[in-house]
């Protein structure tokens, strides 16, 4: 089955799915500041990812990667309820760090504590989040931290610290994989992608 996939720079949890399941797509890149009108009919909110399942157009991430795990089980990538949740606040950390305009604000500490806990529950559970096994949660946490070390290294000569070692581990294991290396947005994309955030 072929896949219409239309990428942004925050689409790359669904291709790793796709990858990690071997699955056919085709993908299409568009340029979100000039989204062209044909996408735009396909999608009036003009969001992506998208992906025409059955002659539907279906453009939520979360939907896209459940609605492969159903029809596709094999390889699974479901990640147990009590795990599900591991590392889910470390984005949104990131994002307040890397638009903070104050040292002293917090959100450098508030983003640490969470790679500690990360940190944590690797050092018990890892290598990965489920274990020895990838799945669906390190396909959405992976990208989120690859956008995190390029961006706060760009804007803020940040980088995860030495202190925690697992966590470094965990995102050479994920970067290092194949499905990574053919899926990853390049460095200067990453770092133009975020330059509103940080300039806004």
């Amino acid at each position: 089955m072929k896949y219409f996939f239309l990428s942004g720079p925050f689409c790359q949890r669904v291709l790793l799915t796709l990858e990690e399941k071997h699955l056919p797509y085709d993908l299409k890149l568009v340029d979100l500041s000039n989204k062209p009108e044909w996408f735009l009919k396909i999608n009036s909110e003009g969001k992506v990812p998208v992906v025409k399942f059955d002659e539907q157009w279906i453009a939520d991430s979360d939907v896209i990667t459940e609605t492969l795990e159903e029809k596709y089980p094999n390889p699974p990538l479901v990640t147990p309820p009590d795990k599900s949740s591991v590392g889910s606040k470390i984005f949104s950390t990131f994002i307040a760090f890397l638009k903070s305009k104050d040292p002293n604000d917090g959100t450098e500490q508030a983003l640490l504590s969470e790679l500690t806990s990360f940190n944590d529950h690797i050092k018990e559970n890892g290598p990965l989040i489920n274990g020895k096994e990838i799945s669906a949660a390190d396909l959405s946490l992976g990208p989120k931290l690859y956008h995190l070390e390029i961006a706060l290294g760009h804007y803020k000569n940040w980088s995860v610290p030495d202190s925690l070692p697992y966590v470094k581990s965990y995102m050479k294991s994920i970067f290092s994989r194949e499905s990574f290396a053919k899926t990853r947005a390049l460095p200067e994309d990453v770092i133009a992608g975020w330059r509103p955030k940080v300039l806004g």
